[in-house]
């Protein structure tokens, strides 16, 4: 069934019911509008939420921050971060898909539907003009058709007059025969323009209008089809992103999970433990026998309790809570932050004198680590000088040995106090065997050059520990292939020689010194310049 064949008289109606479903499509535009709106204000919400109750940068060092459930509140203001960006995404989805899609796809129908109401106007107007041409017709033809009427009924009158003339009955029959040919005419031209506007009638309600009905019908039908499509997204835009927003939920979950009780309980043992023992009974003081204590104190005097190894804050209790003042006061400034961290008890200060040692140690090994290479790239351009000038590696030799020094010195330093905070046990042993020989750095003078006070061979003092890890490893795997632009005599010791073209095995990657460790297929294995091969790394 379509509207042409059983709409063919209800336009008006028509009319209204496009206009109608075209409102409703705006209406639900709208509508999506607003939820994305809804959606973007509530995940900007969220977003500031997570933002405000995060630790800031400052905050993240706080002893606290290692606890499981403050760690786990972070993951949950995180995962809340995560939930805020998926409803981001349904409001941007939601937004793209249904809104900007709808909204050109509904410009398109209003220009379509424009189009079919202004083709229905031109036929009914083209229709009411040839029925205006009728009806003027229609009219010509009954006027003149009376006065044909008059005229002949005048020319038989005057013919039957005994006192008219014959050229009066002539005149008279002439104007008569002349009226009835005008009004044939007419009638002719009458019945022309009812066959007119019967066949363009025809044509009117049988034809164009049932197109013009149909094509409307096919228009609000896919109108339909659009937005039911829109009802579905709608639901689908969400969906989309529920697997997602499930994982923000699960790992909420399992921040709440992680956390640790005991474990919390043992890091705050860990991170305030003092050392101090605990305070001894108070001593007896007899005022009594103040004279003779006065004379002899090791008479009648009592030993000395732990108050007395409190110093000058003997006279002050030792209080396990701490007394709180809303007033200012200089006993209350907080103590100052020492290099040896002496402000700390003495349990905290062994465990930041062994960390601060620690990274001393690390920094260091960097420091002789960059010594060893800048002497075998020193050695190289010395034997190669095409490669490059041995002198511009001076400064870079200067600055790392002074880097070193200063290093040790601190060091030692650190060293000193951990031994003076009483370290149970060897917890650590922070001279390693690097740092104790004669390293890369006492090879080289402050000038770059090499210094004469270590070993008569140098090149063999640079590359002899390289050769004890050879000796010691075992052969591992190699990790790629390398193949030779240029010769290499490889004199120095630790080093390899290889020829123009020659394909050795990568046993370790270049790590920043301009050295490549290869093996033979014999075996040998030894360091090459980096910059002599091109080297291809297995994935």
């Amino acid at each position: 069934m379509d509207w042409g064949t059983e709409l063919w008289d209800q336009y008006d109606i028509i009319e209204k019911h496009t206009q109608s479903g075209l409102e409703l499509v705006e209406k639900y535009v709208k509508f999506v509008k607003e939820r994305t709106e809804i959606e973007q204000n509530y995940a900007k919400q969220l977003r500031n939420l997570s933002k405000k109750y995060n630790p800031k940068r400052s905050g993240k060092d706080e002893p606290e921050c290692r606890l499981s459930s403050y760690q786990s509140f972070v993951d949950i203001l995180n995962e809340m971060n995560d939930y805020a960006g998926q409803r981001e995404l349904i409001a941007e989805n939601m937004m793209m898909n249904i809104c900007i899609d709808l909204t050109k796809y509904l410009q398109e129908l209003k220009q379509e539907r424009k189009t079919y109401l202004l083709d229905a106007k031109k036929a009914q107007q083209s229709l009411e003009s040839t029925y205006k041409q009728l009806d003027s017709s229609k009219k010509r033809f009954e006027r003149e058709w009376r006065e044909a009427e008059r005229a002949a009924q005048y020319a038989e009158k005057t013919d039957q007059d005994i006192n008219a003339t014959k050229a009066d009955v002539e005149k008279a029959k002439q104007q008569a025969h002349m009226r009835a040919h005008v009004a044939e005419e007419c009638k002719n031209d009458y019945a022309a323009q009812l066959q007119k506007y019967n066949k363009e009638k025809n044509q009117f309600y049988f034809s164009d209008m049932p197109l013009i009905f149909n094509k409307l019908q096919d228009l609000d039908e896919r109108r339909v089809r659009k937005v039911a499509q829109g009802y579905i997204l709608f639901s689908d835009t969400e969906k989309h992103v529920m697997p997602i927003i499930g994982k923000c939920l699960e790992g909420i979950t399992k921040a709440g999970t992680n956390v640790d009780e005991k474990n919390d309980s043992l890091i705050v043992i860990e991170q305030n433990k003092s050392g101090f023992e605990r305070p001894g009974d108070v001593e007896f003081e007899d005022y009594s026998q103040g004279i003779n204590r006065a004379s002899s104190d090791s008479s009648l005097g009592t030993p000395k309790g732990p108050m007395d190894l409190l110093g000058k804050n003997r006279n002050k209790n030792f209080w396990l809570f701490s007394k709180k003042s809303k007033k200012f006061t200089p006993d209350r400034i907080m103590p100052t932050v020492t290099e040896d961290f002496a402000h700390l008890p003495p349990e905290q200060r062994r465990k930041r004198l062994q960390q601060k040692l620690e990274d001393i140690c690390k920094e260091l090994q960097k420091e002789v680590d960059q010594s060893e290479a800048l002497g075998k790239m020193k050695d190289v351009y010395e034997k190669n000088p095409q490669m490059g000038d041995p002198a511009s590696l001076a400064p870079q030799i200067n600055q790392t040995s002074q880097n070193i020094e200063r290093l040790r010195g601190e060091l030692n330093k650190y060293e000193t106090w951990v031994a003076e905070a009483g370290v149970r046990g060897d917890t650590l042993r922070y001279k390693s065997h690097t740092f104790n020989n004669n390293g890369a750095h006492d090879l080289l003078s402050p000038d770059g050059a090499h210094s004469d006070e270590s070993t008569p061979d140098t090149s063999q003092a640079i590359y002899a520990e390289f050769d004890d890890d050879f000796e010691d490893e075992e052969l591992t795997a190699p990790i790629g292939k390398c193949t030779a632009m240029y010769s290499f005599p490889g004199a120095s010791e630790g080093t390899i020689s290889m020829q123009e073209g020659e394909v050795l095995s990568v046993v370790e990657e270049d790590k920043g010194d301009g050295w490549t460790r290869v093996r033979r297929s014999n075996g040998d294995e030894g360091y090459i310049p980096t910059s002599y091969v091109t080297v291809s790394i297995n994935k």
